[in-house]
């Protein structure tokens, strides 16, 4: 296993609970601390596809497992409302996959949120909420401290027939399979063995205002026709953070992550100016790096014993993929969503 973000770990896990032999490199000096980094994450099953629906609920019931396992909850149930242009699909999907919601025509104070003007309509999943995910880094890594080895890798080679070598700072070690699950990193390697994954990065920063501790609200994520897209959710006691699809051009790779991190701070403080009834006190902001315009996909790339998995907004699908990934490991397949929603 090639990352050790929260998809490498969770596959890593469920190959060590199979008795499979793994190691799984990580070139960072902590685990999860990419795009998994941070301590929350918008957990939904609202999705404009009724395959990542299902997906989302197989995941779900993976959480709580792990839940059951560490005896700690994984994802709260504050429920997560979704309003803007894709309400309607996204109700269509959740409706042909069996998921219950429901729609509000408009505006009301039933949706409740630290907004001025109630969104409408809008979608209310109430198996959504917010993931611990410091509780998910906390579990994943009792399970598979033993197998990390916190080294980068550098190459792979794929010449001998019946198996993959994968050299790091240590050396070269010989492994059946190989999984690449190394975030910005993935594009580079998977190129190694000729599998294509999408190079092309940007930057993106959230931003944490505080709130009044005692403020019960879901997570939102709301993509209108004119304004700012943003997702929106308690990320702590006393703290509600705020992302926003800025400009492309603003966070395109070339600009930079500080000029990027600048012009993010000033759309989201405009918005929130604006929009929403917190302080527009900035007191935190999480970075990372996303691939553009690939939404909430995830896509699966093989060549011989190697095999890519890259994505966005991965975090919520976790528990099913790191599942998938370990049973195409030792099986030597490629999944696929439509396989993985059972259908």
């Amino acid at each position: 296993m090639i990352g050790a973000g929260v998809i490498g770990l969770s596959a890593s896990a469920s190959l060590v609970i199979g008795g499979v032999d793994v190691t799984c490199f990580e070139r960072f000096a902590a685990a999860m601390g990419e795009r998994s980094a941070g301590s929350s994450r918008i957990f939904r099953l609202a999705h404009s596809e009724p395959n990542l629906v299902r997906l989302a609920m197989s995941a779900r019931d993976g959480f709580a497992r792990w839940a059951d396992d560490a005896g700690t909850p994984m994802v709260d149930s504050s429920g997560c409302v979704i309003s803007g242009t894709d309400v309607i699909d996204r109700a269509s999907a959740m409706s042909t996959a069996g998921a219950k919601y429901d729609m509000i025509e408009s505006p009301s104070d039933i949706v409740r949120l630290p907004v001025v003007v109630p969104p409408s309509p809008a979608l209310i999943d109430p198996a959504g909420g917010v993931i611990d995910v410091d509780a998910v880094r906390a579990y994943l890594l009792a399970r598979t401290r033993n197998i990390l080895v916190h080294e980068p890798v550098y190459a792979l080679d794929c010449s001998a027939e019946a198996e993959v070598t994968v050299w790091s700072s240590s050396g070269g070690s010989h492994y059946d399979s190989v999984i690449i699950a190394a975030g910005s990193g993935t594009s580079a390697l998977a190129a190694q063995v000729d599998i294509y994954t999408p190079p092309l990065l940007a930057h993106h920063v959230r931003f944490t205002f505080p709130i009044d501790d005692s403020s019960k609200w879901p997570a939102w994520i709301d993509n209108p026709a004119e304004r700012l897209s943003t997702y929106q959710h308690r990320s702590g006691p006393g703290q509600w953070s705020v992302g926003g699809q800025i400009d492309a051009e603003l966070t395109a790779w070339e600009v930079g992550r500080e000029a990027a991190t600048a012009a993010s701070r000033e759309a989201i403080l405009d918005y929130v100016r604006e929009r929403l009834s917190v302080k527009p006190t900035i007191v935190d902001s999480l970075y990372c790096t996303h691939v553009p315009d690939m939404g909430d996909g995830v896509e699966f790339r093989r060549n011989g014993l190697v095999l890519a998995i890259y994505g966005e907004n991965l975090m919520k699908f976790a528990p099913a993929l790191g599942a998938a990934l370990a049973a195409a490991a030792t099986e030597g397949s490629t999944p696929t969503v439509r396989e993985l929603a059972g259908r």
